[in-house]
């Protein structure tokens, strides 16, 4: 990609987010999918937690693990701590995988139990973890994994 795409990339994404802090309610499941597939593309794997309110409006989006081209940490403590921070009632987590599948790894599932068993624990709902690759994303949920 050349830097005229990549600035171009920036600033259509800065536009999106602010139209998204504007109206922030991820109504739709189209819109959720959009909002992911905007936020988390690169070529580093980064993870990121939607945090929501009960109406599911758009408390934070934080990035709070950037990993390599294949590995990206996630640590469910932290990420529980955070939305109690927040007062959230929801979380919606989601990843990219930069070579282009969004397929889950082993990883990926383990580690969305794990975060979903912290936030039973404490009255939090995981609604999802989305993997976005290539033009395409993957639910867990849909999965049957949450």
């Amino acid at each position: 990609m050349t830097e005229q795409e990549k600035r171009t990339i920036t600033e259509a994404r800065e536009i999106l987010l602010r139209h998204f802090n504007r109206n922030p309610v991820l109504a739709s499941w189209q819109a959720v999918l959009d909002y992911c597939s905007l936020t988390v593309r690169g070529e580093r794997e980064r993870l990121h937690v939607l945090f929501l309110d009960r109406k599911n409006r758009l408390i934070a989006d934080e990035t709070v693990s950037v990993g390599t081209v294949d590995h990206v940490p996630c640590y469910p403590r932290e990420v529980v701590r955070r939305a109690l921070l927040l007062n959230a009632t929801a979380i919606l987590i989601c990843h990219n995988h930069p070579a282009g599948d969004p397929e889950p790894s082993e990883a990926d599932i383990a580690m969305t139990k794990k975060v979903r068993k912290a936030c039973q624990a404490l009255d939090i709902t995981l609604h999802d973890h989305i993997i976005v690759g290539a033009g395409f994303e993957v639910s867990l949920r849909a999965r049957g994994v949450i």
